[in-house]
């Protein structure tokens, strides 16, 4: 994921060329605990448990070696995914940091993911679509072969909390015929890792405010992408209500307070080439087949 600073908060450029002022400090230590926390919920089991509850001190040290697997795998995919950001924003002469990755305490998945900064504003539509679209494709190439590399190496178990959204249930049906209807594997790491992999993307890819969609959108739509933003939260809204998915109502909080609308570019009035709108029109599929209503099934 990347964001994009408004023309009123302080210079991006000005502090990437000063490195004694980046948060270099910062990144690291949020690096290393998100390393600590993807470790701790690859060996308690991922779980809904909170770091320090009792028993998970025991599962560290029994099941290290699941935790440290984990911990890899999932790094490496969202690793892959700023990466791909990074490189593009760098290829493009467009100011953006190292990514800041998030620590996330409670064992299910260790991390809510990554960002990086990127002053957008010097970004044509262009440049927007390629920096934007460059980390979700880097986070699949990784994340795919590591769910399949899961399913194949997993056991049978009816009892997977974990939902799979469709495009995972598409590869288990190519990769493991031998399940029945609803019955994936068992959790282990590289199955957990691409299927954080899966849900990171297919959140970022919603085509809303700063996420990944939202500069996809932008870029495809011009000054209409605003409209389209709109109306994807309205039906998201909407859609929480009406199927009673409440757990997503702390995100939508979120996204609203990011700002629905996309914040100014460089617009130097050139649409995208057809190559780009095509591309960028079938990206919106992504949210489609990588995102779960309810990745969770506790009932």
């Amino acid at each position: 994921m990347s964001t994009s600073p408004t023309h009123a908060e302080p210079d991006l450029e000005t502090l990437l060329r000063s490195p004694r002022r980046l948060p270099i400090r910062l990144q690291t230590l949020l690096y290393i605990l998100t390393c600590l926390t993807t470790f701790a919920a690859g060996a308690a089991g991922w779980h809904p448990l909170v770091l320090g509850v009792d028993g998970v001190a025991d599962d560290l040290v029994t099941h290290w070696r699941r935790g440290l697997a984990y911990m890899a795998a999932v790094m490496a995919v969202l690793t892959a995914h700023e990466a791909g950001h990074f490189i593009a924003a760098r290829l493009h002469r467009i100011p953006a940091t190292l990514p800041f990755f998030i620590p996330f305490p409670v064992l299910l998945t260790g991390t809510l993911g990554a960002v990086i900064g990127m002053d957008g504003g010097q970004a044509n539509r262009r440049q927007l679509f390629d920096i934007a679209l460059a980390g979700p494709l880097a986070g699949l190439v990784v994340a795919v072969p590591l769910l399949v590399g899961g399913m194949l190496v997993g056991t049978p178990d009816a009892a997977n909390p974990f939902a799979l959204a469709p495009l995972a249930q598409w590869l288990q049906a190519l990769v493991r015929p031998d399940l029945p209807p609803g019955v994936t594997v068992a959790p282990n790491p590289l199955f957990m890792a691409g299927w954080v992999g899966l849900l990171v993307t297919g959140l970022n890819m919603i085509p809303i405010s700063q996420l990944d969609g939202g500069h996809i959108c932008r870029a495809v739509f011009g000054h209409f992408g605003n409209a389209v933003a709109r109306g994807v939260l309205l039906a998201a809204i909407t859609a929480v209500i009406v199927l009673g998915q409440y757990n997503w109502v702390i995100m939508l909080v979120i996204v609203t307070l990011m700002g629905v609308d996309h914040p100014p570019i460089h617009d130097d009035g050139r649409p995208l080439d057809p190559l780009r709108t095509a591309a960028g029109v079938l990206s919106f599929l992504i949210p489609l087949v990588t995102f779960m209503p309810e990745p969770l099934r506790l009932r």
